[in-house]
């Protein structure tokens, strides 16, 4: 059974989005307080964090972004009345997998969470394959039963996300991809005001892969991946 924790100082949005979690059949625990469900995850990683942004003892932001440095991979939804464009930027660029805005509806919030887990656990289960892609001066090697990803032998840490982007772009080399076809791919939804959502990612992304030039931005279309299969 996945387990979700709820960070959330609201006792009512909080203990109606834990009922309705286990209603649909997961496993949920609800914090008020960032301290709590920073105790809660040291003892044991859930399987997704869904998190409020103004919370009494912090910021949830600055939360998810401690957070990540230790758990890359672990999924998360921030769900907050914070509507601006710059917010749901900046949630994205912290390495959430969904930004949902108050008021919300439980329904939608639950087909989101089941989104996730989809996507998660399809890339779980991908067979054992290992690629090399060449740039004529580095070298990069992705695995993907392991998610790892390495560049002239240093390994690069990614979020969920970006690994489905790099997956995705590199499984597709040489073609020329829609920022609208990485959002269905890669998110389950194709909003056109999500799609700022992707350029982020991709910056974010080459920050990582610093060395070589893989991601190509073919300017009012999308991206390729440019890396050639060795």
């Amino acid at each position: 059974m996945k387990e979700i924790y709820v960070v959330e100082d609201h006792d009512v949005i909080r203990s109606g989005v834990v009922q309705y979690l286990e209603l649909s059949g997961y496993s949920a625990k609800g914090f008020a307080l960032i301290q709590d469900a920073r105790k809660a995850i040291c003892e044991k990683t859930p399987d997704l964090i869904i998190q409020d942004v103004m919370v009494p003892d912090g910021d949830g932001f600055m939360f998810i972004k401690e957070i990540k440095k230790e758990y890359p991979e672990l999924p998360v939804i921030f769900l907050t009345a914070r509507v601006e464009e710059s917010d749901r930027i900046l949630g994205f660029e912290l390495g959430c997998d969904d930004y949902i805005t108050k008021p919300f509806s439980p329904k939608e919030l639950v087909l989101r969470v089941a989104a996730l887990f989809r996507r998660v656990d399809s890339s779980s289960s991908e067979k054992s394959d290992i690629v090399t892609f060449s740039d004529d001066n580095h070298e990069l090697i992705i695995d993907s039963l392991q998610h790892q990803l390495t560049i002239d032998g240093e390994e690069i840490i990614l979020t969920a996300a970006e690994w489905r982007i790099v997956s995705y772009l590199s499984s597709n080399a040489g073609v020329l991809i829609t920022r609208s076809q990485i959002l269905e791919e890669c998110f389950d939804y194709s909003f056109e005001s999500y799609e700022r959502v992707v350029d982020t990612h991709i910056k974010n992304i080459r920050a990582k892969l610093k060395s070589g030039n893989w991601i190509e931005t073919v300017r009012g279309y999308g991206y390729r991946f440019t890396g050639k299969k060795v």
